[in-house]
């Protein structure tokens, strides 16, 4: 990997960047395969926004940390 593109990915705001040899496997990747990838993705997503919510707001019950978590996957649309 050439340094520029090292540089590149250390960039403020750029947090999530797919390198070459991993797009090349995901493009192998059937339509479904790819699809329940990003299906285990968000689910572990959710279940550690879950974990963290309820340690930092252990006051909270699990309908209150259920609404905190949609509304925060959804970028506030819940």
């Amino acid at each position: 990997m050439n340094e520029q593109k090292a540089k590149r990915r250390m960039e403020p705001g750029r947090i999530e960047m797919v390198d070459d040899q991993m797009a090349q496997i995901l493009r192998e990747k059937s339509p479904a395969e790819r699809i329940e990838i990003g299906f285990k993705i968000w689910t572990s997503a959710r279940k550690m926004l879950t974990a963290h919510l309820k340690s930092i707001h252990p006051e909270w019950d699990d309908q209150q940390i259920s609404h905190e978590v949609a509304k925060r996957l959804s970028h506030g649309l819940v």
